[in-house]
């Protein structure tokens, strides 16, 4: 998964931590990728040794206007809009370091899935090395088709797959298995989830489904909150209790406990040692739209600005948590199914090759319990087989085992 060429780059961070599109960068800094991590459930924060920022030089962008500490007026209607801001942002923010010429790469999660391709598409079609030298983007757990191919098509199956964590009663599984089944998607995987696919996927999809059938995701995440009151859709195997998260956002619900006082970064010491404005109130995702009437009328990314990406730097990373319900893995790869790039549709082959995370000093179970600063246990992480991996024609696809949608914060990678 390296990517080429880091030194004298940035890696432009447009992290977001859940579906919607207005979450702020912040979550990537503080609980995935920064100089530090302050995960839930934890004392205070502790050194990241593999911060982004030991490889090149990064920038956390709080985007579009509405999002974080941003200001200003809500005008975007689209992608395209904000593509055009981001882009005007930057060039400020080059000029003001002096820093033209550098490399550029952009990451994001989530809703990012969309951001990151289009700003991207937009950095190759402005054709000014000097401000937009894009050498490639990375996008976890990512918004592409959108819809019910996302979410709905592929939930039984995954249900199946985590089935200890799914512990529906008999009458219920038969239900959603029927629904499965009777909706249609048993066979649209069966057909569209194939290597090399048959052909393009039907357009309007979610315009031919019924109410029950679009909504069946919808069901099982009920009836599943019902079981486990403390269900995490973004990592699904959390049980309770609720931890307590220093952005306050620690899983399908917001909860700060009671006397914890504001999030971090609503905290007004801590707007004013970073020089924001006191008198804007923080949250990790905006309750207040960030498209004009709320509504993005942009085209799916996966229909030009991720192939045109992709044809153009040859270095596009889409990884995906196994753990993730909000965006399903499988989910994830019908849409790249039916994206066209490289003159070819969808993957040739199936991902299989074993994705492997080098073990380093300190990484066996021996070692871990004979461990005793406090320091280097609050940043463990994982390492040796974690998934599965293919690349293809520039694009390359991981899976993330033991993950869920914030890769970086449940698996470091």
């Amino acid at each position: 998964m390296a990517w080429r060429n880091f030194n004298l780059g940035w890696l432009v961070s447009l992290t977001l931590s859940t579906l919607q599109p207005g979450c702020s960068s912040f979550e990537g800094l503080v609980q995935e990728n920064g100089p530090f991590q302050w995960q839930y459930g934890t004392l205070k924060p502790v050194p990241n040794p593999w911060a982004w920022n030991r490889l090149i030089n990064t920038v956390w962008v709080e985007q579009p206007i509405g999002t974080g500490f941003s200001r200003g007026e809500v005008t975007a209607t689209s992608e395209e809009d904000v593509a055009k801001q981001m882009l005007g942002f930057w060039k400020n923010f080059i000029d003001t370091f002096s820093m033209q010429g550098y490399k550029v790469y952009i990451a994001g999660e989530s809703y990012a899935g969309l951001y990151v391709p289009y700003i991207a598409s937009a950095m190759v079609d402005a054709k000014d090395t000097k401000y937009h030298d894009l050498q490639g983007i990375l996008i976890y757990d990512p918004v592409l088709a959108g819809g019910a191919v996302q979410d709905s098509v592929t939930t039984v199956p995954f249900v199946d797959y985590h089935h200890s964590l799914f512990t529906f009663n008999q009458s219920f599984s038969e239900h959603i298995h029927d629904l499965h089944d009777t909706c249609g998607f048993a066979n649209y995987s069966d057909k569209y989830l194939t290597y090399p696919p048959p052909g393009p996927q039907p357009a309007n999809y979610d315009e031919t489904l019924s109410e029950d059938c679009r909504g069946l995701w919808e069901l099982v995440l009920d009836n599943t909150l019902s079981i486990n009151p403390c269900f995490d859709v973004y990592q699904v195997a959390t049980t309770c209790p609720l931890l307590w998260d220093v952005l306050g956002f620690p899983g399908s619900i917001g909860y700060s406990p009671a006397g914890a006082g504001p999030v971090y970064f609503d905290r007004e010491d801590v707007k004013r040692a970073i020089h924001a404005d006191v008198n804007k109130t923080w949250e990790e995702c905006a309750s207040t739209d960030v498209f004009v009437n709320g509504t993005d009328t942009s085209d799916p990314s996966t229909w030009h600005a991720l192939p045109n990406v992709i044809d153009a730097t040859k270095n596009v990373i889409i990884g995906h948590g196994t753990l993730d319900m909000i965006l399903l893995p499988n989910g994830t790869l019908l849409s790249i199914q039916n994206m066209t790039w490289g003159g070819k549709l969808g993957f040739q082959s199936a991902p299989v090759e074993p994705f492997f995370v080098p073990y380093h000093k300190d990484s066996t179970a021996s070692d871990i319990y004979a461990e005793t600063n406090a320091l280097a246990l609050g940043s463990i992480t994982g390492a040796g087989i974690f998934g599965t991996a293919h690349t293809e024609r520039g694009l390359t696809f991981v899976s993330i085992d033991l993950s869920g949608h914030m890769v970086p914060q449940f698996v470091i990678l």
